[in-house]
């Protein structure tokens, strides 16, 4: 029916369309207009047809096979995993680790100190009442000591009578993570571990030791193909240091596990995973790997850190919804959502709850879980993949070339390029082409921060403290929002309450528009703004400014009306208060002739603006 229904609609060619959009257009440049330049590296074209998969050729392969795009097998059963801090107690990381259990969640991670050894005693006290052959037991923050982990863990596994094939578990030494995060390796006999952790596992088909910590460059301000290529770089190194210690390049792929982060961009985040799939399988086939098991990457996503925010962090459950569902369509295998308050406090049971039921729903009630690679086919998504796919291979080439990542980190390549992409990022935000919401843009208005709250950046896994010899730069960790959280910050804590007055006049449909702009613009530095609907006369305005204690004045009208009505407010309002036009008028230099020098618009970098405004009122 639905065959028979299409032909009677003659086919329209790619040509055809493109004359109607040029046509549509009138003249405006194409590629400016619909073409998305992404920080990534390539260029997303405004829409995409049947032709374009055409080249693509990692389009032949079904779920679980080779080289594995659309999944490491033919479901999408990735487990529901959350972390606790056992730094402080052992029993308490436990007990709220068992309660997960209870309540849905599959999959724990430990984040430990790493340099310390754990007794087989202690090893206990933590797993106590955890079902070992059922449940997938993580350790975070492994470092010089992990082999003694290791075997304490098996001790206590095998004592209960656990057979081995039964035992998952990973724990992520990273060498290599220490180098990028604290300029330095782990601990002096690093090495050694290598050949000690992979002995300990080899009889254990379901632990993997070795650990790769993508999510430390999106912690950095990555894009997603910096953090893809500079990942399997640290794995591919891996396979060179095992193969060379004698493991064979089985025995090494088979010991590697990915925790990559998972951020905002929806489509690209999907297309990301099921490059890394695509990138490690092509990886492990030219080290000579032979079991098709051991070509498939095991990947673990967490939902991006350089995302949250301090301010209004309930919009951080947003967030972490729709990362969630990213990885989770991408098919990986395991996923932990981070707690809307992770960034300012140890998670309440509240935010912990939240945070599990929402890979819950996902699978409960959208089933998720229910059909592999659903992206599978999409134009756009398949285009995405391949587009990622090639350029986190030309960058992963490029690390190899400078004698892999080592050296590459060493000689401070791969600082300078997350460096440049995160200064890029950076800027989007301060000038607003990037929304971080309740942020840099719709605040809430009357939110102070709790006078316990700090805007240290939270710490993950392994300490992430500067080494004290340093054989190279570490990259700086970091959340897009921090810059604009100080700022709101600075003010809140200065002893100050600046307040932003909207000099509301002429023509309603403008002034308004422009005073519900400028609210925005200066309640992101925690200004208190007072709007008002309009005033009849702007020497009624200025009068209501004065009776409010004003600090700035906002003159929000139409252009037309600005030329005659801004110097008539700069002279009534004296020295008494900072005034402020917002937009960019056309009479703007006449304006400025007159000595009127501070206007606000779109096109403002928000945040340098509002410190030059903290600065007049001495803040």
């Amino acid at each position: 029916m639905a065959e028979k229904l299409f032909e009677e609609f003659s086919p329209v060619t790619t040509e055809k369309w493109e004359e109607v959009i040029t046509k549509d257009l009138k003249g405006a440049d194409y590629e400016k207009k619909l073409v998305w330049k992404t920080l990534e590296g390539f260029s997303v074209r405004p829409y995409y047809r049947a032709e374009d998969l055409e080249k693509l050729s990692h389009l032949k392969s079904a779920p679980g096979e080779f080289p594995f795009v659309r999944g490491t097998g033919s479901d999408n059963k990735w487990k529901i995993r959350q972390g606790y801090c056992a730094h402080e107690s052992f029993q308490k990381a436990n007990a709220q680790a068992v309660d997960a259990l209870a309540k849905g969640v599959e999959s724990v991670g430990f984040c430990i100190d790493g340099s310390k050894s754990v007794s087989k005693d202690k090893m206990e006290v933590l797993l106590k009442g955890i079902d070992l052959s059922k449940t997938e037991v993580n350790f975070e923050g492994c470092s010089c000591a992990t082999p003694s982990i290791i075997e304490s863990f098996i001790a206590v596994a095998v004592g209960r009578g656990v057979n081995n094939s039964d035992i998952k578990a990973s724990f992520d030494f990273d060498p290599l993570r220490s180098l990028t995060t604290t300029g330095n390796f782990c601990c002096s006999n690093y090495s050694e571990n290598y050949r000690k952790c992979i002995d300990l596992a080899s009889s254990f088909p379901g632990i993997r030791v070795i650990g790769v910590e993508g999510y430390a460059f999106n912690d950095a301000g990555a894009t997603i193909v910096q953090e893809l290529g500079f990942a399997l770089a640290m794995g591919s190194e891996y396979m060179s240091i095992l193969t060379n210690m004698g493991f064979s390049a089985d025995e090494a792929a088979s010991k590697i596990k990915f925790t990559l982060s998972v951020g905002a961009n929806y489509f690209m985040e999907i297309a990301k995973f099921r490059a890394a799939r695509l990138l490690w399988a092509n990886i492990t086939d030219a080290y000579g790997v032979k079991d098709e098991e051991n070509k498939k990457i095991s990947i673990h996503a967490v939902t991006s850190q350089w995302n949250q925010t301090v301010y209004d962090s309930y919009v951080n459950m947003l967030r972490a919804t729709t990362e969630a569902m990213s990885a989770s369509l991408a098919g990986v295998d395991s996923l932990e959502v981070l707690p809307f308050d992770y960034q300012y406090r140890e998670p309440s049971e509240f935010s912990n709850r939240i945070a599990r039921n929402v890979q819950i729903l996902l699978k409960e009630e959208s089933h998720f879980d229910k059909i592999a690679d659903p992206a599978a086919g999409s134009y756009y998504i398949e285009s995405l993949t391949s587009s990622i796919a090639d350029q986190s291979w030309k960058l992963f080439r490029s690390v190899e070339e400078r004698g892999g990542y080592t050296e590459a980190f060493k000689a401070g390549y791969i600082q300078s390029e997350i460096k440049a992409s995160a200064a890029k990022r950076d800027l989007n935000i301060a000038t607003r082409r990037e929304i971080l919401l309740g942020t840099n843009q719709y605040p809430n208005f009357t939110e102070r921060a709790d006078k316990d709250v700090t805007l240290d950046v939270v710490s993950r896994g392994a300490n992430n403290k500067i080494s004290d010899n340093p054989i190279a730069e570490p990259l700086e960790k970091y959340r897009g929002a921090q810059a604009f959280e100080e700022l709101r910050f600075a003010t809140e804590t200065s002893g100050k309450s600046p307040k932003a007055f909207m000099l509301t006049f002429g023509n309603l449909a403008f002034c308004r528009a422009r005073a519900q702009f400028s609210c925005n613009f200066f309640a992101v530095a925690g200004f208190e703004v007072i709007d008002n609907n309009r005033f009849a006369t702007v020497e009624e305005g200025v009068k209501a400014a004065f009776a409010a204690n004003a600090d700035i004045v906002v003159a929000c009208s139409s252009d037309e009306e600005y030329a005659e009505a801004v110097p008539q407010i700069k002279e009534l309002l004296g020295d008494k208060a900072v005034l402020v036009v917002a937009g960019e008028p056309s009479c703007k230099e006449e304006l400025v002739s007159k000595g009127i020098e501070n206007f606000i618009s779109v096109k403002s970098n928000v945040l340098e603006t509002l410190k030059q405004y903290q600065a007049k009122l001495g803040i």
